[in-house]
């Protein structure tokens, strides 16, 4: 990865979205996957209690299952190294025309039978969420459409914020998409995917017998926030506690 060339930077523009295949050579995909093996391996950490953790129903069984992992960095030192790669960083740069800066970082395990993730855009209206913000994905196991590769649909970011600007969560009806545009992001070990956070998108259930692992690397433009990740997850976790105590969830914690 370097500067990307205007072709490639008018494609996201008009897309929303860009697939850069090899990126990263296997051995630092490799040593990621393996750290992402030891880090689901600590039982001290998964928890329905601690809110680093994300969890999804099983799509046959109904059963809760672990998901992921947001954030991942501290717990990986190669998944961290991916995140602030120099190539990666210049790639993007060229995207925002100035500094990119990590904004958010999650691990999805997506095992067998995880049900996914409905339609829905990563911007959330807070006051102090970057409309800059984008997302790289970098799997760590092949993505196809068997085991539930994320799918974007083209060209909708331009009309921004499709849901209310209410500061929550907000799925968006299918029919705000023609689905029959829809992409599916069919990626392979060292590949990457960059969309915007104004991209609807969406992933089917994982109907295959393997794990569909992605790092999800959240950035913004410089000019908008600058580096704010640190800040970015005390508000997150702020927001989260709040979320659990409507269900009377008041012992959640982090580690």
């Amino acid at each position: 990865m370097n500067v990307l060339s205007p072709d490639q930077i008018f494609n996201y523009q008009r897309d929303g979205f860009l697939i850069l295949r090899g990126a990263f050579p296997s051995d630092r995909i490799e040593r990621a996957a393996s750290e992402a093996g030891q880090a689901v391996r600590r039982t001290e950490l998964i928890s329905t209690d601690n809110i680093r953790c994300r969890w999804q129903d099983h799509v046959q069984t109904g059963h809760c299952q672990f998901d992921a992992f947001d954030p991942i960095l501290d717990l990986s030192t190669a998944c961290a190294e991916l995140a602030t790669d120099a190539g990666l960083l210049t790639a993007l740069g060229s995207l925002y025309g100035e500094e990119a800066c990590l904004f958010k970082d999650k691990l999805i395990f997506k095992p067998p039978g995880s049900k996914g993730y409905g339609l829905h855009q990563d911007y959330i209206a807070w006051p102090s969420f970057p409309r800059s913000f984008l997302t790289v994905v970098i799997p760590l196991d092949p993505c196809d459409v068997e085991n539930g590769a994320t799918e974007v649909f083209p060209g909708y970011h331009q009309r921004g914020a499709l849901s209310p600007q209410d500061g929550d969560y907000h799925e968006l009806p299918l029919e705000t998409v023609d689905v029959s545009t829809g992409v599916k992001l069919a990626l392979g070990p060292g590949d990457i995917a960059v969309f915007s956070g104004f991209v609807p998108h969406r992933s089917a259930p994982n109907h295959s017998d393997r794990w569909r692992r992605q790092l999800y690397f959240s950035y913004n433009a410089l000019s908008d926030g600058g580096h704010q990740r640190s800040a970015h997850y005390r508000e997150f976790h702020v927001w989260l506690k709040a979320k659990y105590a409507q269900y009377g969830r008041n012992s959640v914690f982090f580690r």
